[in-house]
């Protein structure tokens, strides 16, 4: 998949935001930054859209900045050099999308049918934006419309809220959802960007869902380790469950047999996508050991280590689901 469209697969939430004043651009993105989403869509229905995309882009090159409602190819050019780095459109123009594919410009055209995902892979596309998406017949329809395409990504956008999201985004045919919510007209004229950043904070802690899932304790060796997790599971009744590495006491705590990670032992923080999660993570400066890094049967990101011990705690991420 094109490098643009698996860095917004990693972001997992694309902020749309309409700017009628580009001295708002560069404080907006940094709130939405200070909230752990890098990434917009600047809408082309103003006059002042491209100015902000350029402004961004300038001042905040960390984020992945891109224009949306672009309906042209004069627009795609206008897009483009002032620095989006993606398009998007509400609806699916054979024009436009050919002429993004020629120049190398990643574009997710708006898709509301069959027959227009069918034009979108004949044009040699990914990934296509799902529009209005609960107008349309949300993720229903997305599910419905998808079964025969195995490879198309959607990008669904219209009626998606906090309350939402996460239905969306673990159906896998979902590449990330389009969303204004956190960024509202009145709080944009208002110029609240706190409020803007606490929205984006509470939208992404919404669709991580960090929660502790395990702490983990060394043991010298098996037998320690047995003896170690069958006391912990009489105090806290739990079953006693042995596997090649190491003795489980429920879910709750892992004993490690004679090989684990950490000073002290390790903590397993478990969160809806572990891409996702790493994503945000390394945004706020947090480090990865990518040696650790291990997958699921489907090829999806299953656990992944911290680089750096907290506390004398190893500490990684995993799955919910594993």
């Amino acid at each position: 998949m094109n490098e643009v469209l698996q860095k917004i697969s990693r972001i997992g939430i694309v902020p749309v935001i309409k700017i009628e004043n580009a001295d708002q651009a560069v404080p907006l993105g940094k709130a939405l930054c200070e909230g752990g989403l890098p990434c917009a869509e600047v809408t082309f229905r103003t006059k002042a859209a491209a100015e902000a995309i350029r402004r961004i882009s300038k001042e905040l090159p960390q984020m992945l900045v891109g224009a949306g409602t672009v309906l042209t190819t004069a627009q795609v050019d206008e897009a483009v050099e002032a620095g989006a780095r993606f398009i998007v459109s509400p609806g699916l123009n054979p024009k436009v999308v050919r002429y993004c594919v020629e120049r190398g410009i990643p574009i997710t055209p708006g898709c509301a049918n069959p027959s227009d995902v069918e034009q979108a892979i004949d044009l040699g596309l990914e990934a296509v934006k799902f529009f209005p998406a609960e107008a349309a017949g949300g993720l229903a329809m997305i599910k419905a419309m998808s079964a025969p395409y195995g490879n198309i990504k959607f990008m669904p956008t219209g009626g998606i809220n906090a309350k939402n999201l996460n239905e969306y985004l673990a159906f896998p045919k979902i590449l990330a959802c389009g969303g204004s919510w956190m960024v509202n007209e009145t709080l944009l004229k208002e110029e609240r960007y706190d409020e803007i950043a606490r929205l984006t904070r509470e939208a992404v802690h919404t669709m991580l869902d960090f929660k502790i899932k395990h702490v983990g304790v060394n043991a010298k060796d098996t037998e320690d380790a047995m003896k170690t997790a069958s006391l912990f599971g009489g105090m806290l009744q739990q079953p006693v469950l042995p596997n090649p590495r190491s003795v489980f006491a429920g879910d709750l705590v892992e004993v490690m047999s004679g090989c684990g990670r950490g000073t002290h032992g390790h903590i397993a923080i478990s969160c809806n996508d572990v891409s996702r999660a790493v994503a945000y993570l390394e945004s706020k400066g947090i480090e990865f050991n990518y040696d650790s890094l291990e997958y699921d049967q489907k090829g999806k990101m299953k656990l992944i280590y911290c680089k750096e011990e907290i506390g004398g705690f190893a500490v990684h991420l995993a799955d919910k689901d594993d």
